[in-house]
């Protein structure tokens, strides 16, 4: 009899702890608490959208969080469709110069959508530490970049100006952690976190519900409606 109450017990517990996950997300998706799910900058960021509703991820290739958020927030951007623009600020927490250069290089020759995840992978999977230059070309060559193209850029005034700007940008939305996702310059989501509290069944996460809610109230502030958004299919595990 005793062992059954506390299978009992255990079964009563997990079914509230269920219960009151279902009941977060719920409310979550009806209205993100500020200060809990997101919080607003003290000093609100210029934003060059127009209408549009500005997204920047703040990421890392060395970041095993942003790894692992990545294939759910470009499903995420799909089915935003028109409404957003993107961008997204490479950090510098470990002197990983080198990194921020890959990725603005792929940007500047507009490979970003091509060698995103492959980038993450060939530091997550292949463990190449990307931290030298050498690390750098030697993933160029593996993934079939135009090594001379590439490394013209990478070694440009541009590019470095764009590690600049990342500093900058770093310290104007008080960056102390990764993946961080900003809205309109001034909404903040920390996705990792959200993630940590509580997955979403959908192939999305929490992070990505505060997003929508945040991107739906912006999009309306600027046009008076939001229109609907297409469903992103599920995001199939590694």
């Amino acid at each position: 009899m005793h062992l059954f109450r506390r299978l009992f017990h255990r079964l009563l517990l997990a079914a509230v702890a269920s219960l009151s996950l279902t009941v977060s997300l719920s409310a979550t998706a009806q209205e993100p608490r500020l200060g809990q799910e997101y919080t607003v900058l003290d000093r609100a960021q210029p934003t060059d959208s127009g209408k549009k509703v500005e997204i920047t991820e703040f990421f890392g290739f060395f970041c095993p969080a942003c790894n692992a958020f990545e294939p759910y927030f470009e499903a995420w951007i799909k089915k935003q469709g028109d409404r957003i623009v993107v961008k997204r600020v490479h950090v510098n927490f470990h002197e990983l110069v080198t990194q921020q250069k890959l990725y603005f290089t792929l940007e500047a020759m507009g490979k970003v959508d091509d060698y995103q995840l492959k980038t993450f992978n060939a530091y997550h999977v292949d463990r190449n530490r990307l931290s030298t230059d050498a690390e750098v070309f030697k993933y160029v060559e593996k993934v079939g970049l135009d090594k001379k193209k590439f490394t013209d850029i990478y070694a440009s005034f541009s590019i470095q100006s764009k590690v600049n700007r990342a500093a900058q940008l770093m310290n104007d939305y008080k960056i102390n952690g990764v993946p961080t996702v900003a809205i309109d310059g001034r909404f903040m989501v920390s996705p990792a976190d959200l993630f940590a509290k509580a997955k979403v069944r959908d192939g999305s996460h929490a992070g990505l519900v505060v997003m929508d809610w945040l991107v739906d109230k912006v999009y309306k502030e600027k046009n008076g409606a939001a229109p609907a958004i297409v469903p992103a299919a599920p995001v199939k595990k590694k």
